[in-house]
C-alpha cells in the first residue's frame, strides 16, 4: 500500500501537484502561524483569510479573468488592505485587538459574499468556479500554480529568515523590542502581510473558510512539544506539510472527499495527538505525573504513620 502511494505522489500529476500545493501551504503556514500563535493572534488568520474574498472578486470584476495569478492578486491587495485597517484600529481607536479583528473580518467576507452574489447573477457561466474559494479547490491545482505558490512562498520564508531575530523579539516582547531602537509598527506591518502571502497560498487549496486552521494548527500543535521557538517553527512546518500531503492522499484515494476540508481534518487530528500525548504539555503525560505524584505522597503520608524514617 505504502509502495503505490509514493508511486502515485511521484507520477500521477494531479495527486502530485495537489500534495505539493497543500505541502508548500502547510510550511508557510506552520511559520507564519507560530509568530501569530505567540503573540496571542489566532483569530488573525481567519480575519485575513476573509478580507482575501472580496479581493477575488474585485480581480474578477475589472479583468473578467479567473487566472489564478490574477485572483491570488486581488486576495493579496484586499488582504494587505484589511491589515493596515486592523492595525490603524488598534492604535488610533480604543476598540482592542480582538474586536478589531472581528469588524474587519465580518465586513470584509459580508462584502465578498455580496460581490460573488451579484457575480453570480451578471456574468452568466464565466463566473463559475468563484464559489468554490469559499471551501478551496485543490484538486485543480496545476503546475504553473503550484510554482507560484513555491515563488511566493519562498519569498515569504526568505524574510521570516532575514528578519528572524527582530520577529521573535516583537512576538515575545513588543515593548521591549521598541525600546532597543527597532521600527515596531514596520515589523507588526511585515509580519502581517507575510501572513496574508500564506493566506493567498492557501486560498485555492483549503479555501477563506478553513484556512485559518492551517495557520493556527501547527503551530498550536507544535508549540505541545517545545519551548524553543526555533524547535516550534521547524515542528510546525513539519506538522503543516505531512497534515497538507495526508488530506490529499486521502482525498484522492477516497472518493467524492473534498480535499480542503480533509486536510483541515488531518491538522486537526495532529493538534489532538499533540495536546493529548506531547511529554511536556500533553494531557495524558500530565495525568500520569500527577497519579504517581500522589502515589508517592500517599506512600510517604503512611510511611509517616507507622512511624519509619521517610
Amino acid at each position: 500500500m505504502v509502495p503505490e502511494i509514493l508511486s502515485d505522489l511521484i507520477f500521477d500529476y494531479t495527486l502530485r501537484n495537489v500534495a505539493l500545493g497543500s505541502a508548500l501551504l502547510g510550511i508557510v503556514g506552520g511559520v507564519l502561524g507560530s509568530f501569530a500563535v505567540l503573540r496571542r493572534q489566532g483569530l488573525l488568520g481567519d480575519a485575513l483569510s476573509h478580507t482575501a474574498l472580496p479581493g477575488i472578486a474585485i480581480a474578477f470584476l475589472l479583468t473578467n479573468s479567473k487566472a489564478p495569478l490574477v485572483l491570488m492578486l486581488g486576495a493579496a491587495v484586499a488582504g494587505w488592505i484589511g491589515t493596515l485597517i486592523i492595525i490603524n484600529l488598534v492604535r488610533e481607536t480604543r476598540i482592542s485587538e480582538d474586536s478589531a479583528l472581528g469588524i474587519v473580518l465580518t465586513v470584509f467576507f459580508g462584502a465578498g459574499i455580496v460581490l460573488l452574489t451579484y457575480i453570480q447573477h451578471n456574468r452568466g457561466a464565466n463566473q463559475a468556479g468563484l464559489d468554490k474559494f469559499l471551501f478551496g479547490q485543490a484538486a485543480t491545482l496545476v503546475e504553473r500554480t503550484v510554482l507560484q505558490m513555491g515563488a511566493v512562498g519562498l519569498v515569504a520564508l526568505l524574510i521570516v529568515a532575514v528578519f528572524y531575530k527582530e520577529f521573535k523579539l516583537l512576538s515575545f516582547d513588543p515593548e521591549f523590542t521598541a525600546s532597543l531602537g527597532f521600527p515596531v509598527r514596520w515589523l507588526d506591518v511585515a509580519l502581517t502581510s507575510l501572513i496574508v502571502a500564506a493566506v493567498v497560498i492557501g486560498l485555492q487549496t483549503v479555501g477563506v473558510v478553513l484556512m485559518a486552521a492551517m495557520l493556527i494548527g501547527p503551530a498550536a500543535a507544535a508549540r505541545q512539544w517545545t519551548n524553543q521557538l526555533g524547535v516550534m517553527i521547524f515542528l510546525s512546518a513539519f506538522f503543516g506539510a505531512l497534515a497538507g500531503v495526508a488530506g490529499s492522499v486521502i482525498s484522492v484515494q477516497a472518493a467524492r472527499i473534498p480535499t480542503g476540508p480533509m486536510i483541515v481534518l488531518c491538522m486537526t487530528a495532529i493538534v489532538l495527538i499533540s495536546i493529548l500525548f506531547a511529554p511536556a504539555r500533553g494531557i495524558v503525560w500530565e495525568a500520569i505525573r500527577l497519579r504517581r505524584a500522589r502515589k508517592r505522597n500517599l506512600e510517604r503520608r503512611r510511611t509517616e504513620l507507622r512511624g519509619e524514617p521517610a
